[in-house]
């Protein structure tokens, strides 16, 4: 594979995805957004002409709130430039595609550990279904294009990302860096009260970046089975937990008020990933607390400002 294009390679995984690639020296393209909308089929055939592989990480995402305020847009934009990069990939004689869905895809009501199996067993959390079904739509095209056209492709099921270089701006922000900012602004004004979303209850798993961008890099070297395929850490833990966590690393001595107008997204979430073990040999390695250390640290560093 001499040629890899990136979609979404500027972004939060993205990027680690193409500082692994470039580390073991593949050639590796990142076409952008302003110069190349991926809505667009011309656009998607000119980025994928004389490419072996593609990588597509590139979407419209967010955390609760935003999937609440966009759900048009995040079911439109997914869809439409999953599809017309496959079709491109397709019409350009690409070797492999690798196709990066998301853990939204999931029933709302999937038995823990969420294992492949289940993918199909029932509707997403309403929040997340917009999203999620876009994504999982692309499996299914991948599968037709594979079965008609004989195209390569392979599908991973992530589950909740961090780490370095994550986006915390609350407009988009997911779960981790949202309370990583709350309570650092809290404790930088002397705060005594953090309010945070829901009940605390639900609980999520959370992959490091580096660890995601690791399992996206072998998947695209050894796995040529077209199966949905899950990649996360394999642990869970409440919301609750989570924010007292982040909490004691940050510092905070106020006291967290939970906010129960607001939803709680899925009820739980975690993964079985014995199948990327079994089949590729991936397996993460990044402790969670050592994990959300280094977050905390490159956020007071790189965006509030302080060592």
């Amino acid at each position: 594979m001499k040629k890899i294009l990136v979609t979404g390679g500027a972004g939060f995984l993205g990027s680690h995805v193409v500082s692994l690639f470039r580390q073991k020296g593949y050639k590796t393209i990142v076409p952008r957004q302003k110069q190349f909308d991926l809505k667009s089929i011309n656009n998607c055939l000119k980025v994928t002409r004389k490419i072996d592989m593609v990588i597509h990480l590139a979407g419209n995402v967010g955390g609760i709130g935003y999937n609440q305020s966009n759900p048009g847009s995040l079911f439109y934009d997914n869809l439409l430039m999953g599809i017309n990069l496959i079709e491109a990939c397709r019409v350009n004689s690409v070797k492999k595609v690798v196709i990066v869905g998301t853990i939204c895809s999931y029933p709302k009501y999937t038995p823990i550990p969420f294992k492949e199996s289940e993918l199909w067993n029932g509707y997403p959390e309403e929040t997340n279904a917009p999203y999620g079904i876009a994504k999982k739509a692309l499996l299914v095209m991948a599968q037709a294009y594979k079965q008609q056209y004989g195209l390569n492709s392979v599908y991973l099921l992530p589950v909740n990302l961090y780490g370095p270089g994550d986006h915390f701006d609350p407009k988009v922000s997911h779960v981790v860096p949202a309370l990583i900012k709350k309570f650092v602004d809290a404790k930088k004004a002397g705060a005594k009260k953090v309010v945070v979303w829901g009940t605390g209850k639900a609980t999520r798993e959370f992959f490091y970046v580096d660890d995601a961008a690791q399992a996206i890099v072998l998947s695209a070297e050894k796995l040529n089975v077209l199966e949905p395929v899950n990649i996360g850490a394999g642990f869970e833990i409440s919301i609750k937990d989570l924010a007292d966590l982040i909490k004691n690393i940050v510092g905070f001595k106020g006291q967290i008020i939970w906010d129960k107008s607001k939803p709680d997204g899925q009820p739980r979430r975690m993964l079985d990933t014995s199948k990327a073990r079994k089949l590729f040999g991936f397996q993460a390695t990044t402790n969670f607390k050592t994990g959300l250390q280094k977050t905390i640290e490159w956020y007071l560093k790189n965006i509030d400002g302080r060592n």
